[in-house]
Parts: C-alpha cells; sequence; structure tokens
C-alpha cells in the first residue's frame, strides 16, 4: 500500500478537488482508499457531504483514539475534519514524538487500503510534518499561473529536511499542474516553464479549469459521481492512470 500527501503551502491549487477525485478515481479502480482530512478548514469533508462529524482527527489526535472512518461509496473511506483541528499544533507542540502522531494513528490500518490519500492543510506546519512522516509519497499540484512555481524550491527544500530526520523514504512522486484555461495564449508558455524548471517531476495531465468540478464539492459529490462525462472527470480519470503508472 502507499500513504500519499498531497500538499502545497499555497491556498487555492486544487489540493482538496484533487484530494477527493483522486481517491475517488482509485477507488473506482477497485483499490481500496481512505482518503484523511488533516485541514482545519474541513474542505475535503464538507466536499463529501460528511460537515460536522461527530467525530474528528482531531479527536485522535488530541486523546490518541482510534480514527473515525466514515464509508462514503464502495472502496471509499473517510477520515474527517472539523474546526476544531484549529488548535491541534499548540496541543501537540510540547509532546514527545509530536512528529509521529499520525503515523503512529494510521499504523494499525494501513492494511485495511491500498492508498491513503492525506489532504494537507495550506501551511508547513506540524500537521503537515506529520503528514510527511506518515506518507511515502508527496504530490504537488500547482495552478497554471505565472508565479505558481514560486517558493517551490522552498517547500522541495522542507521535504528533503523531513526525508533527512524523519522518515527516509518520503519521496517526491510528481508535480501536477491544475486550473489549466487551454483558450489563453499565456497558458502554454507557463506549463513550459514549469516543465523546464521541474522537468521529470511534472505529469503530463493537466487538470482543465471545469465548472463541475466546483460543484460537485457543493453537492457533497466526487467528479464520478456528479458529472462523469465532464472534462474534470475525464482529467482526473487520466491523472489516476498517471499516478499509478508512476507510483507503482
Amino acid at each position: 500500500m502507499k500513504t500519499i500527501s498531497i500538499m502545497n503551502h499555497k491556498g487555492g491549487t486544487g489540493k482538496t478537488t484533487s484530494s477527493i477525485n483522486i481517491g475517488a478515481g482509485l477507488a473506482k479502480k477497485g483499490l481500496k482508499v481512505l482518503l484523511l482530512d488533516i485541514d482545519s478548514q474541513a474542505n475535503l469533508t464538507e466536499g463529501l457531504g460528511k460537515g460536522d462529524p461527530e467525530l474528528s482527527v482531531y479527536d485522535s489526535i488530541r486523546e490518541n483514539k482510534k480514527l473515525p472512518i466514515l464509508n462514503i461509496s464502495e472502496n471509499l473511506d473517510l477520515v474527517p475534519s472539523s474546526i476544531d483541528l484549529l488548535g491541534a499544533e499548540m496541543e501537540i507542540v510540547s509532546k514527545i514524538g509530536r512528529e509521529q502522531i499520525l503515523h503512529k494513528l494510521l499504523k494499525p490500518i494501513r492494511s485495511e487500503y491500498d492508498y491513503i490519500i492525506i489532504d494537507c492543510p495550506p501551511s508547513v506546519g506540524l500537521l503537515t510534518v506529520n503528514a510527511m512522516v506518515a506518507s511515502d509519497t508527496i504530490l504537488l499540484p500547482l495552478q497554471g499561473e505565472y508565479f505558481a512555481y514560486k517558493g517551490v524550491d522552498r517547500l522541495l527544500g522542507i521535504v528533503k529536511e523531513v526525508r533527512d530526520n524523519l522518515n527516509d523514504k518520503l519521496e517526491i512522486g510528481g508535480v501536477f499542474i491544475t486550473q489549466i484555461n487551454p483558450n489563453r495564449i499565456l497558458t502554454k508558455t507557463i506549463v513550459e516553464k514549469l516543465t523546464e524548471d521541474l522537468q521529470e517531476k511534472v505529469f503530463d495531465t493537466k487538470i482543465r479549469i471545469n465548472v463541475a468540478l466546483a460543484e460537485a464539492q457543493l453537492q457533497g459529490q466526487t467528479i464520478f459521481d456528479y458529472a462523469p462525462e465532464s472534462n474534470g472527470a475525464k482529467d482526473y480519470e487520466m491523472l489516476v492512470e498517471e499516478i499509478l503508472n508512476r507510483l507503482t
């Protein structure tokens, strides 16, 4: 099995949308998938129609309780988040082994899944470090915008620090570009620049701007359930294929 963190220190990169639909795409292929929301905004949780859960990952982190797992659909489960997670970093900062908390919580259930997908906060704090320590692979979504790669070198440096000091198995699985508008003349230049800078780390699949992706989350559904014939569904299906090819 593989544990994948989808992370970017910037907001608005399509991180949560990608976490939902990569997880759903893998489940659609018959693979058993757990989505884990560790962002206090709980957008992934709400985007799957499970807002205001009775228990969330916060309860497990704070009290060392078993992770609360909700079934979403066939082969797809969720560990929800809540706004309570806002205070988690301050509460665990003084704990011994604070970077290992999520790793230990996942250990008893890893064998039950083919993939665990962690949706990280848009910051590089203690919760994100926990996700990296618990993961095998990092995937980075980047917007198809001019300054999308600004700060990526620093982010890759942090991943290296975690690999060197806390998780020597951690690797960068790749970078995929989101919110592409193929009708913009500037888009081709941006993609070429990103590919030049990051080379083979950039996935071939690009996620186009597609209103159905936002609508699906408002309805608490994956893109495959909400609009299976949309460009969003087609793009994420291709991305899932590429992830399977690259990471196996």
